[in-house]
């Protein structure tokens, strides 16, 4: 890549959501923002390289951008509003502080993750508004026809529109809730990258995972105080870290046991030890993503898996089956369980879940392994079959097949 080459593409991660936000605001249309921003972004791939990279890329940007909507206003032919019109056309309004530009940010994220739009489309729109992402490149992260993910942006659009749903941060007493539907999205984005669900995929996407990590970054700036946000960040970053061990050449998963840990990301651990140490020091009773990044805390400080404190991770799955009682916790606790308490004991929990999870992969392989322990061969061998068959990707697929064969 050359210098130039370079500019456009950190530009482009750093200022895109700054870029579709102020015009948004200014304008009221997520349409006329996003094409007045590419178009933006295009003309700077054709002008600086003979131009040179701006002193102040955003701001050149932006206001190329706004001069690309205006430009956009004037050649249609109709227009509803014609004051409003006039307005956009006629701002006068001097520039506002650079400051004020993480709060249109912050505003396009809520509009984006409205809970009035479904969660696919919430989804979508964020990758396509706030992270820049293109249509392709989101379809492909989540295994639709390139059409219908478009049709998928499209219609959450015009339901913001059609909803009037605000243009805005949430108020004091709804800001909670809302920041939680902001975290499940960028969670779900993070979760299709660390293992794609799949058959004909890459079963780790780290495009996807390194876009959640950004955009979880950039909630933090902006609410720096959020401890489900800090917490968040902390389990993807620990999750992350294990990305160069997840797969093997052979191109299967590999298990958090048998992974090679001197390969794991020293700083990317130690970063999100970090938070899970801050938001412990706060005093304040941790939320769902803070003690999920406290049990992944707890697996990455031992340097082999034999050195598990797993009474820790049982006490804290404790703390989680009090704040989130679904049967995917109880099932992970299991996990926990059997190694303090043995697979019987365990078994007997799992057991129990089967008319909530009968459909889930995992239920099915956490079985088969407790039943290989107990030495229950054939019932082993019957779950593994039906983990392979609900499996979502072939690295999924590979190693339970794996487990499977070595039973004796």
């Amino acid at each position: 890549m050359s210098d130039v080459e370079e500019a456009v593409t950190r530009a482009h991660h750093e200022e895109w959501a700054r870029v579709v936000a102020a015009l948004t605001r200014r304008f009221g249309d997520l349409d006329i923002a996003e094409e007045a921003a590419a178009e933006a972004f295009a003309t700077a791939v054709e002008r600086w390289p003979a131009d040179g990279v701006p002193p102040n890329p955003g701001a050149w940007l932006t206001t190329t951008a706004n001069r690309k909507a205006i430009d956009r206003i004037r050649r249609e032919s109709k227009r509803d509003d014609k004051q409003k019109e006039a307005r956009t056309l006629h701002d006068d309004d001097p520039p506002e502080p650079l400051g004020a530009i993480d709060d249109d940010r912050l505003r396009l994220i809520f509009t984006c993750c409205h809970p009035a739009l479904a969660v696919d489309a919430r989804v979508a729109l964020t990758l396509r508004m706030v992270g820049g992402l293109t249509v392709p490149e989101i379809a492909r992260g989540f295994l639709v026809a390139e059409t219908t993910m478009g049709q998928r942006i499209t219609r959450a659009k015009a339901k913001i529109k059609a909803a009037r749903i605000p243009y805005r941060v949430p108020s004091a007493e709804d800001l909670p809730a809302r920041v939680s539907g902001v975290l499940t999205v960028l969670f779900l984005v993070f979760n299709e990258g660390y293992l794609a669900t799949g058959p004909d995929t890459d079963p780790v996407r780290h495009d996807l995972t390194a876009e959640a990590i950004r955009l979880t970054r950039l909630i933090r700036t902006l609410l720096p105080d959020d401890g489900e946000v800090a917490g968040l960040l902390a389990l993807m970053l620990l999750i992350e870290a294990r990305h160069p061990a997840r797969v093997s050449a052979g191109g299967e998963l590999v298990a958090l046991d048998e992974q090679d840990r001197g390969t794991w990301d020293a700083a990317l651990i130690a970063e999100g030890h970090r938070l899970v140490r801050e938001r412990l020091a706060a005093g304040v009773a941790p939320g769902r993503y803070q003690l999920l990044a406290a049990i992944n805390a707890v697996h990455t400080s031992a340097r082999d898996g034999r050195d598990t404190d797993w009474s820790q991770i049982l006490a804290l799955y404790d703390q989680l089956v009090r704040v989130d009682s679904s049967p995917v916790v109880a099932l992970n606790r299991a996990i926990a369980v059997a190694e303090l308490d043995g697979p019987e004991v365990a078994l007997a929990v799992v057991n129990r879940l089967e008319d909530k999870l009968s459909g889930y992969h995992a239920y099915h392989a956490t079985r088969a392994d407790l039943l290989r322990r107990l030495g229950r061969t054939q019932d082993s061998r019957a779950a593994y079959d039906k983990a392979i068959e609900l499996a979502g990707n072939t690295a999924e697929t590979a190693y339970l097949a794996r487990r499977r064969d070595q039973l004796r």
